[in-house]
Parts: C-alpha cells; structure tokens; sequence
C-alpha cells in the first residue's frame, strides 16, 4: 500500500516519530529506530554536545531525519534562537517548536509559538509547532506558515492517552496540514486510536523509552500505527445504538 506522508517536501513511509530522551543509555537509540521502523526523530539541541565522548547524535542513524526541538524555550524569540543554533550546528533546517512557561503540566505557549513559526518559516524552516490543541490556533499556525500541527494528547510524559481526543478531532477535521498527535500517548492502542481519527502521524518517546523492554515496545507502536492508518483509511463502521444481526434471524428455520 502505497501511502506517504508529505512533509517540507520529503515523502515518509513511516508514521511513526520518536524521541530520544528518558533511555538509560544512548547506545539503544539506534536499536529502537530500527525496531520502530520511524524516519523522523526529535532531540533538544541542549542535550546536543559536539565536544562529548558520548555526543547523542552519534547515536542517530544517518538515515533519520532529525527534527530539532526548542526544549526550555519561554518566549518566540528564544525558540528561534535556538532553531537558527540548530541549523548552523549541522542539524538541518527541520524545527518542532516547543515554548513552555507553565512549569507544573508543561503546557505549550500557543501566542508566543505562532510567533516563532512565523519568524523560522519566512526563514525557510520547516517548522512543526507543538501546541495545545484550538482550533483558532492551529488555523493561525497554518496562516504563519506551518508544514504541520503537534497537538498534545495529554501533558507531555505522563502516558495517560488522549484526553483531548474531541478537540483533536476538530483539528484533523478543520485543519489542512498534516495533524501530528504528540505527547501523552502510553499504549499503542492509543496510537492505533489517534490515526485511526485521521491522524497523519503520532509523535512518543516515553512510552518506549521508559517501557520494561523498549525495543518490543517500539515494534508494538510500529504496529500499532500501521494497523490504525489502515482502519482510517479503509472507513471504520458506523456506531449504532441498538443490536444489528450480522445474519439473517429468518430463512431456512422459517
């Protein structure tokens, strides 16, 4: 089945973008991408040291295509600050936007990061806010030049699924970007739910990261994420309210 997803002009197979924090060593980050299957992966330019014996890009397959993330950003111009380091570091002109100032649930700034995805796309970024999801928002996210909308799921880290599940089908239904649903997904059910609402990708890193066996993990959101695109593609049922049999309750027996 021939199905890419389109981003900044680069057609991915895969639906499935991870991180690379939370691991007890970054010598598995090459073994979760190739059990996940993923082609995009998320790192904060802060964990990025290019004088360190362990320097986490290192441990990133070539193959991947990195998307830098503004972690510990608290206003626009801070989160262009560090796309623009990222970009003269090497890393590519791929930015997701992260600007938080509430410390306790780690929720996005909305205003400040439109402010941002306006700056770096005219830059010619591309950029992929992470935002809490509004309609209003996401519409301004897309008029600033957005290539794609990140909204949250649940906070960041907690692994409690879609709690936004209603707000995040308003944005897959008004929004003409690609919807990247990240942050707060736990199981790869809740994956496999999020496409098959029409996701076009999920976005996780604690769940695999902190799970008893990450590399199964990351081959169970594979999975899971192929088989809920699938289900969206094919057309689920409908919901019906009372019994429907699925045989006649007449016929020979009559």
């Amino acid at each position: 089945m021939s199905d890419p997803l389109i981003i900044g002009g680069r057609s991915l197979t895969s639906r499935l973008f991870i991180g690379t924090g939370k691991y007890s060593r970054n010598t598995l980050i090459p073994e979760v991408v190739e059990s996940s299957g993923s082609q995009v992966i998320t790192v904060a330019l802060r964990r990025v040291d290019p004088g360190s014996n362990d320097n986490i890009i290192s441990h990133i397959p070539s193959s991947m295509t990195l998307l830098p993330n503004t972690s510990g950003a608290r206003t626009a111009e801070e989160a262009v600050r560090i796309a623009r380091l990222a970009k003269a570091s090497g890393l590519g002109n791929w930015v997701k936007i992260e600007v938080i100032n509430d410390q306790k649930y780690l929720l996005p700034d909305n205003a400040e990061t439109i402010r941002a995805t306006e700056i770096l796309a005219s830059e010619g970024f591309v950029v992929l806010p992470y935002m809490s999801p509004d309609l209003s928002a996401a519409l301004r996210m897309k008029e600033a030049g957005a290539a794609a909308v990140m909204p949250l799921g649940s906070p960041i880290g907690t692994n409690r699924g879609l709690r936004t599940r209603e707000l995040l089908r308003i944005l897959i239904a008004e929004v003409d970007l690609p919807v990247i649903v990240d942050a707060g997904i736990g199981r790869p059910s809740e994956a496999a739910e999020a496409m098959e609402l029409g996701a076009a990708a999920v976005l996780l890193n604690t769940a695999i990261a902190t799970a008893h066996n990450p590399l199964l993990m990351a081959s169970a959101f594979r999975d899971a994420v192929a088989a809920g695109r699938k289900a969206y593609l094919a057309g689920l049922g409908p919901v019906e309210e009372t019994a429907s049999a699925s045989s006649p309750l007449t016929g020979f027996l009559g």
